[in-house]
């Protein structure tokens, strides 16, 4: 849109199935978002309106809601999703508090998609060859290309608080801030938006494929939340004596209870499940634990007003909107149910049965089909209308054949 027709306001409408193109392109039937596939209106958050600072002629972006001609968001928006979640806890007078964790990839241009991914050549003339893992001086080969990108991180409002390199060859990571989970999904989003634009002005590709490089580490979205009172800003995981309250038990509780049926929300990729597939750090299983990584419910060490439970089931694939909402919905119900967790963990341990999640994108398609819990959270239309979409991704997917089969099986008899 001209900047002209937006500051009169002029109405930005988008057809409905619009919110449910797969990532090929194509849409789902039509009976998924109303047979006549009328209008949505885009409504710009005004908190949300920025100037991109990495665009050569003067450019803005405003994230939007999506909203039914009729008033009220539309049920097939994430951002709509999130949003009612935040209400449901604001009507028992609480407000969920989140951080996200980011991981990416750094590439040189990768024009042949039947071939790897390599790193790019630095300063130093040579690609990273895996060695630089937590290094201070890791990042120095793409120290141009970082440079600008904590630039137009400052220009944008999007406050860092570390960013390091990860263990993957030219992996990174960056910790956002924690704060409002709607703020912090608009900030995610802006952050893999500015990442991906301003490799390309680097000649440069940022990939937040779950899972880009074979006997790699993956990237992950992990999401840390906690719950403080409205008003007060009391942390409602921690009493008064320091100790955790039956609230943060429940929380965990409803964690529990939901990621088995929501892990096609966290994981929503086919690549999302090579990544879970090696359980270290990328934990496939709705276990707890204080500071253990390998559940997928982890408790940070921290002082006893920062007590928080992290997510570490979405990667760094996932719709941060979607992602947040689903991890808090999850919560929230615990809390409503007052639902008792499992004993913790400590130490290596075995995933017990009912503790396992699914570990591909059929299972766990075909896990949200049969979850009332998810129908209940985000509603009939939503979750029909994700299946559909996401069903259409899978069936491209085995419509290939990949290196592997060709390679391997070719020979068998």
């Amino acid at each position: 849109m001209t900047a002209a027709g937006f500051l009169e306001g002029r109405r930005l409408q988008l057809a409905r199935g619009v919110l449910l193109q797969c990532i090929m392109g194509g849409y789902p039937p039509a009976r998924f978002y109303g047979s006549d596939d009328g209008d949505l209106a885009l409504v710009a958050d005004p908190a949300q309106i920025h100037r991109l600072p990495w665009s050569d002629e003067p450019r803005a972006m405003a994230i939007c809601d999506a909203d039914e001609l009729s008033g009220g968001s539309s049920s097939l928006s994430t951002r709509g999703q999130l949003k009612a979640v935040i209400a449901r806890y604001a009507a028992h007078g609480l407000a969920p508090v989140v951080a996200t964790e980011l991981e990416f990839f750094v590439f040189a241009p990768n024009t042949d998609p039947t071939q790897p991914f390599r790193p790019p050549v630095g300063l130093d003339g040579r690609r990273e060859d895996g060695h630089a893992a937590f290094s201070v001086s890791s990042n120095n080969g793409l120290r141009p290309f970082f440079s600008e990108v904590y630039k137009c991180m400052a220009a944008l409002g999007l406050p860092r608080d570390t960013f390091m390199h990860e263990m993957g060859v030219s992996q990174f990571e960056i910790n956002l801030l924690h704060g409002d989970p709607l703020l912090l999904a608009d900030q995610t989003f802006l952050f893999k938006h500015l990442l991906k634009e301003v490799a390309l002005k680097h000649g440069l590709s940022v990939v937040c494929m779950a899972k880009p490089l074979a006997h790699t580490p993956g990237s992950s979205m992990h999401i840390h939340q906690s719950i403080v009172e409205i008003g007060s800003g009391k942390n409602v995981f921690t009493d008064s004596n320091g100790e955790p309250t039956s609230m943060f038990r429940h929380f965990i509780g409803g964690q529990q209870a939901g990621l088995a049926d929501f892990t096609a929300l966290f994981a929503p990729n086919v690549n999302s499940y090579q990544r879970l597939c090696h359980p270290y750090a990328s934990p496939n299983n709705a276990c707890w634990s204080h500071d253990n990584r390998a559940a997928g419910l982890r408790i940070p060490a921290s002082s006893p007003v920062a007590r928080r439970v992290e997510n570490r089931l979405p990667g760094a694939d996932a719709n941060p909107y979607l992602a947040i909402a689903a991890s808090l919905a999850a919560g929230l119900h615990g809390i409503e149910q007052e639902l008792e967790p499992s004993a913790a963990i400590q130490g290596e341990f075995a995933v017990p049965d009912n503790l396992a999640l699914p570990c591909t994108l059929h299972a766990a398609l075909e896990r949200l089909k049969r979850s009332q819990l998810a129908r209940e959270l985000f509603g009939s239309e939503f979750i029909e209308g994700y299946i559909a979409s996401k069903t259409m991704e899978l069936t491209s997917f085995f419509d290939e054949i990949t290196p592997w089969e060709r390679r391997v099986l070719a020979a068998q008899a």
